[in-house]
């Protein structure tokens, strides 16, 4: 018996202004059965998950310039979204704003160089997604 979404196909937006960062994670992410949407900035980010509602968001920190305004889980929030956000960083980036990271949406921080075998394993626990049967390859 299938409960909540079961096996449907998650879709993750991935955020970064680096065209080559976003094509690396997208290929991960595919391979492990995600489909992804892609933006450049946060402007583009917050348009492309009111259109498409993505089951999760991950943003490089530094995306915008840190003086050009919220977050793009500040913004989904704004909107009333619940989409979790993900900050992708390097550590000193994610330190500066390590502080008060749930009070903006953030669900978490992943450190580059990424791991995708990480990020794919996290977004699989996070969002309940079924574990994939042995005997279906």
């Amino acid at each position: 018996m299938t409960i909540g979404l079961g096996n449907r196909r998650r879709t993750i937006l991935l955020v970064d202004q680096d065209a080559h960062a976003r094509a690396v994670l997208r290929k991960a992410l595919e391979a492990a059965d995600f489909s992804v949407g892609e933006a450049a900035s946060n402007q583009e980010g917050e348009r492309t998950a009111l259109r498409i509602k993505p089951d999760a968001v991950l943003a490089e920190l530094m995306t915008d310039p840190p003086d050009a305004g919220e977050t793009i889980s500040e913004r989904l929030k704004a909107h009333g979204s619940t989409i979790p956000c993900y900050i992708v960083s390097t550590a000193s980036d994610a330190l500066m704003g390590a502080v008060g990271l749930h009070e903006i949406g953030i669900s978490g921080v992943f450190l580059k160089p990424l791991e995708p075998a990480i990020v794919i394993q996290t977004l699989k626990t996070r969002l309940r997604m079924q574990p994939e049967d042995p005997g279906h390859a």
